[in-house]
């Protein structure tokens, strides 16, 4: 076998390497394979609150004979847990988060996010056949159930993000996929509204969802990807792009989980507790504005489905201006990435707050006022998605999913919490004093929690990211500080 020219060998190992490296410093598509995947994830978040809210919607119509407009549809009047099967979803949401994580990473998320969001959807489509069979207990185990699922979400979907998404791009990408919840709620609210009060009954709402879950785990299982190293059509410009901006080219990216440094960390207990705040006050006005308008300012269900889906409308059209305006400001250097992150979770926890309190002292007579204060409550909750909810991924990329399952299972229990808040506080529906105890409470946890991260949260990435590589942490820290 003929040796060839060890200088010739050099010297075409040389001008590949240049051809690569000029290949790479070309500009990265603006709209590439990342965009896609951030599409999928935007995808089964819209419909992953599509599930969640649809019994919010439906529990009326399912428990009050006089807003069922078919009656061979049935209704269960009888039902006097109503806040309890509004909590259920939680006892299952919280158990999976960490294993999700730590999940994700290991093996990769896709497969995990795909078969958990199947068993998801054949629960939702069961629910009308378990309500009848069951009562409101069985619903209740199906609700738990789908908890258990979606609880996989999240964690693989930070996990998810943090392979797809460079820096430069963290809080406008991050935002598209986040705000999907508002997005899913909008069409949740309205169409199971619509649905309930025609001929076809509240059970066709449940059956929608179902078809549509299990449709994008098709498409999902057909496009979806970990990471872009195993992405067989990605451009090697694209692939370099987001893999430099995270410091992935080399390929020593899997670093043993710093358990005991991330529940250490200050920054991440900051993260928890604002996260919880936030959370409380989400819960309680995602699964009380039905009942709030119905009972309070007397709302039809029709009506009650627009007026309630109108501020998470708010919030989803806002979210896209907060995300790219939060990134100009990053990437521009106006503000550091870590003062961002403070000012936007500020306005977004403290302005909900505000409106809540006012909203607290409006009487049954005034709903167009009662209305404006919702969507003000709701809609400036949009600052948050370039507050808070892409910290996880600032202060570990290595351990984004693993983050989030922490910090978001933890802070899911007030999903439990807030409904039985309500049941515990309001006795009699229609009185407004007692909704006003409910409104003050959410917007005291805004406040306090607000005001904890701006004390001690962190944009930074934190040492135990990746120990051994100093150097990479410092690289991918300049905008941080």
């Amino acid at each position: 076998m003929a040796v060839e020219n060890p200088e010739e060998l050099y010297r075409l190992a040389q001008e590949e390497s240049r051809s690569f490296e000029q290949k790479c410093a070309e500009p990265a598509p603006k709209i590439g394979i990342r965009h896609l995947q951030v599409f999928l994830y935007f995808l089964v978040c819209f419909i992953a609150f599509g599930f969640r809210v649809v019994l919010s919607v439906a529990i009326v119509a399912m428990t009050d004979p006089k807003t069922n407009p078919n009656p061979g549809i049935p209704t269960y009047p009888e039902w006097r847990d109503q806040n309890v099967i509004l909590s259920a979803f939680f006892w299952g949401y919280i158990i999976p988060q960490v294993f999700a994580g730590w999940a994700a990473r290991r093996f990769g998320a896709k497969w995990f996010l795909i078969g958990t969001f199947a068993v998801n959807s054949l629960l939702g489509l069961s629910i009308p056949m378990t309500a009848a069979h069951f009562g409101s207990k069985g619903v209740m185990l199906s609700r738990a159930g789908q908890g258990l699922c979606q609880g996989f979400i999240y964690p693989s979907l930070t996990h998810l993000l943090s392979q797809w998404v460079p820096t430069q791009e963290r809080s406008s990408l991050g935002t598209i996929v986040y705000a999907a919840g508002p997005c899913g709620t909008i069409l949740a609210m309205f169409i199971t509204g619509l649905i309930a009060a025609s001929p076809y009954g509240w059970p066709m709402a449940f059956y929608f969802y179902g078809v549509l879950g299990i449709a994008w785990c098709i498409v999902m299982g057909i496009l979806g990807h970990d990471r872009p190293k195993v992405h067989p059509s990605i451009s090697q410009t694209e692939k370099w792009y987001i893999e430099s901006s995270l410091g992935h080219t080399n390929e020593r990216t899997q670093h043993p989980t710093p358990w005991k440094a991330i529940l250490s960390s200050g920054p991440v207990w900051a993260l928890f507790i604002t996260q919880t705040g936030n959370n409380y006050c989400f819960w309680t006005l995602l699964t009380q504005i039905p009942s709030y308008m119905h009972y309070v300012m007397d709302f039809n269900i029709k009506d009650n489905s627009i007026l309630s889906s109108l501020p998470y409308l708010t919030v989803w059209v806002l979210s896209f201006a907060v995300g790219f305006t939060s990134d100009w400001i990053i990437n521009k250097g106006i503000l550091t990435r870590t003062v961002s992150r403070k000012v936007f979770n500020s306005l977004g926890l403290f302005l909900p707050a505000l409106s809540l309190v006012v909203l607290s002292y409006t009487r049954p007579d005034q709903p167009i006022r009662a209305v404006a204060l919702l969507v003000a409550a709701v809609g400036s909750n949009a600052f948050h998605f370039s507050g808070f909810s892409v910290n996880h991924m600032d202060l570990s990329p290595n351990h984004a999913g693993v983050v989030m399952g922490l910090v978001n299972g933890c802070s899911q229990i007030t999903g439990v919490v807030a409904p039985l808040v309500v049941q515990f506080v309001v006795t009699t529906p229609t009185d407004p004093l007692q909704w006003r105890v409910v409104f003050l409470i959410a917007a005291a946890f805004n406040v306090i929690t607000a005001t904890v991260f701006d004390v001690f949260g962190s944009a930074k990435v934190q040492p135990w990211n990746a120990p051994e590589e100093p150097q990479e942490i410092e690289k991918r820290d300049v905008v941080g500080k």
